[in-house]
């Protein structure tokens, strides 16, 4: 164990493999099935022969719950505006020179002090107190964490909680077929529709997560399966051409139907692409309505602010069903139906009957505050607390004026984001002994690990990159 970091020690009995001769075993969670002689891991790096039999390093080894909205994982059409709990692990079973979590999906960068300690027990619990109704799986990818996601997510279930999925999806068909079992929610990223791209730029293949969305999309048939959404990162100087989106689309018109929701995203330099700009969103702009006309029912940008293309709009009469901004999401509808034609909306509403009472608060006298300024297209944040406590919070204007009501918030970590065009920062209301720090979130599925005091010298679209400069 000498010159292993302390997360790396200890392993957990992993699913799906199978001993081969020697002491060897082969990995049957994602399509590379790596044969791995003992003591060796598997290429994600997560996943290790002990004395012939295969156990994964990262059961229960996360990065801090978050709580964020449904919105932030590609999804539109479940719940808008729900509050979800997002878990993000370590490790990746790709290698994508451009990935925005990669200090902590590539496992080599992991540090002990990014790594936080769970149990199934503690995830629940702690959704539960807080009412949160959906468990997120997300950020880096939750393929390599597969034996904790089974577990938890099971026992989610077993409390009335919902699980939604977020993913590259490259995994095998035996791993799909048992998240089948227990994920309610599919948010699939399709980076590409050109095989090289995926194996100049993520070390994986395009065939394998072709099949495993057709695997979900099957699962569905029967009115009984999860909810699908799919999403395309438009990486700047890769496939973000109207001829590769077109892909896209046509594939899922193909394969799928016109009813599934489908996500433009736009992209910003990271890790080891550093070079090139934000995706135009004058370009994603163009590619939506590309896609509408060719027949795609429900088309929207991700990662784009002050835009209507984030609403949800009936293909019908055009009347507006939920208008988004920041991480509030108002719906329109009408028990489910358009308010203006009655066409019943395929947005999916399992709470449907519960309403939100409005609250006034009033901040704490000796409260002390802190104050976190939006850059740019850098308009979300997390706040992240020393301890479990209540706090208070209120978005203000340039010159430090109020805009909008006072917010509360309980949870250790919390994501807040720009929801109204005047405001430019955030207040945050808390004990003096409770001490915060805040991460700029630089997209919505970016989860930091480096404080705004630091990223704010960074610029507004390309984050602090801590590579060994030979390393680029």
């Amino acid at each position: 164990m000498a010159g292993l970091k302390e997360w790396q020690k200890s392993g957990h009995p992993a699913r799906l493999w199978r001993p081969l001769p020697e002491n060897r075993v082969q990995c049957e969670l994602c399509p590379r099935e790596c044969k791995i002689s003992e003591g060796r891991s598997g290429t994600c790096r997560m996943r290790r022969n002990e004395n012939g039999s295969l156990v994964t390093l990262n059961y229960g080894k996360s990065v801090p719950m978050t709580q964020e909205c449904i919105e932030t994982e590609a999804v539109y059409h479940y719940a808008p505006g729900e509050q979800i709990l997002s878990l993000g692990n370590i490790g990746c079973m790709l290698r994508c020179d451009f990935c925005q979590n990669w200090t902590t999906s590539q496992a080599r960068y992991v540090q002990d002090s990014h790594v936080m300690y769970y149990s199934p027990e503690d995830v629940v619990n702690y959704a539960l107190k807080h009412n949160i109704k959906v468990l997120s799986w997300t950020y880096n990818d939750p393929i390599v964490w597969h034996e904790f996601v089974m577990d938890t997510a099971r026992l989610a279930r077993q409390h009335g909680l919902k699980n939604l999925y977020k993913s590259a999806f490259y995994i095998g068909e035996k791993g799909i077929d048992e998240l089948l079992e227990v994920m309610d929610i599919f948010s699939i990223s399709l980076k590409s529709m050109q095989d090289s791209f995926y194996r100049k730029h993520t070390a994986g293949r395009l065939q394998p997560i072709l099949d495993g969305i057709k695997q979900v999309y099957a699962a569905r048939q029967g009115g009984n399966g999860p909810h699908l959404e799919v999403s395309n990162l438009c990486v700047t100087g890769r496939n973000d051409n109207l001829t590769e989106s077109r892909k896209v689309s046509d594939w899922m018109l193909n394969n799928l139907d016109a009813e599934i929701p489908l996500h433009y995203v736009r992209f910003h330099p990271d890790f080891r692409y550093t070079q090139v700009e934000r995706t135009s969103v004058s370009f994603l702009e163009q590619v939506r309505l590309q896609a509408m006309a060719d027949g795609m029912r429900y088309v929207y940008l991700g990662n784009a602010y002050n835009t209507t293309s984030t609403n949800s709009y009936c293909p019908d009469c055009q009347a507006l069903w939920v208008q988004r901004n920041g991480l509030i999401a108002r719906s329109f509808l009408q028990n489910g139906c358009c308010p203006q034609c009655g066409k019943t909306s395929p947005i999916q509403l399992p709470w449907k009957d519960s309403v939100s009472e409005s609250v006034t608060y009033q901040i704490t006298e000796n409260f002390v505050n802190t104050t976190h300024m939006f850059r740019g297209p850098i308009q979300a944040c997390h706040v992240e607390q020393q301890q479990e406590s209540a706090l208070f919070y209120q978005f203000i204007s340039a010159s430090g004026q109020p805009v909008g009501e006072i917010g509360t918030n309980g949870c250790i970590r919390f994501m807040l984001s720009k929801s109204d065009e005047r405001a430019e920062g955030i207040r945050l209301y808390h004990p003096a002994e409770n001490k915060l720090q805040v991460f700029e979130v630089y997209d919505r599925a970016h989860f930091p690990v480096t404080g705004a005091e630091q990223t704010h010298l960074a610029s507004e679209d390309v984050p602090l990159n801590f590579l060994p400069i030979r390393g680029r």
